[in-house]
């Protein structure tokens, strides 16, 4: 019997499984979710201990054992599907900032266990609002791009086409009023334009 057989190196490495990089997501930013809901809990299980020190002025802690608590926070089945939903809409280049941003929000505020899934529907709401303005703003690019384009024509008319704002021999409304003329049908406010064979 030879040793290969016992240590597989024969076989195939086992590939990673083959799952949808959004439910990947999803599954990511919920088990943050659920370890920041337990972390909150835990520290504010530590906060009350403190509280009781502080008001009874003594330590019993090395003399009493505190039990797990039996039951622990935990969201709704619809705000969790919600939340679930939400986080359909990251893109995954986006997973990685959404979970430093929740992170620095919580360290920042350190929230009641209570307030942690508003704070992180807060985030998730932030993403995807710009995540919709940079996509908004790549459409608008594009626009742009192929508006660009069709103006090439127009250049051709710019480069046969002067404008001469400070032309001596521009009428002005008040050279009609004074003498007393109808003024003609040219609006006043606009440069005047000459083609390139009047220079």
């Amino acid at each position: 019997m030879s040793l290969a057989s016992w240590f597989r190196w024969n076989e195939p490495p086992s590939r990673i499984s083959q799952r949808n990089p959004t439910e990947m997501v999803v599954e990511t930013l919920m088990m943050e979710l659920g370890w920041q809901l337990k972390q909150a809990e835990k520290q504010q299980r530590e906060r009350e201990n403190e509280y009781r020190k502080i008001k009874t002025g003594v330590d019993y802690g090395w003399l009493v054992s505190y039990p797990k608590p039996k039951h622990s926070y935990d969201i709704s089945p619809g705000e969790r599907l919600q939340l679930e939903d939400m986080c359909t809409k990251i893109h995954p280049s986006y997973c990685g900032p959404v979970l430093l941003r929740f992170r620095q929000l919580i360290a920042e505020y350190e929230p009641e266990v209570q307030e942690v899934a508003r704070l992180f529907r807060s985030v998730l709401q932030e993403a995807t609002e710009k995540i919709k303005e940079e996509e908004e703003a790549k459409k608008l690019a594009r626009q742009w791009n192929t508006k660009h384009k069709t103006s090439l024509s127009l250049m051709t008319f710019k480069s046969r086409t002067r404008i001469s704002p400070f032309s001596s021999n521009i009428k002005t409304i008040s050279e009609d009023v004074e003498r007393g003329t109808e003024p003609t049908r040219r609006v006043w406010s606009m440069p005047e334009f000459r083609s390139a064979k009047d220079y």
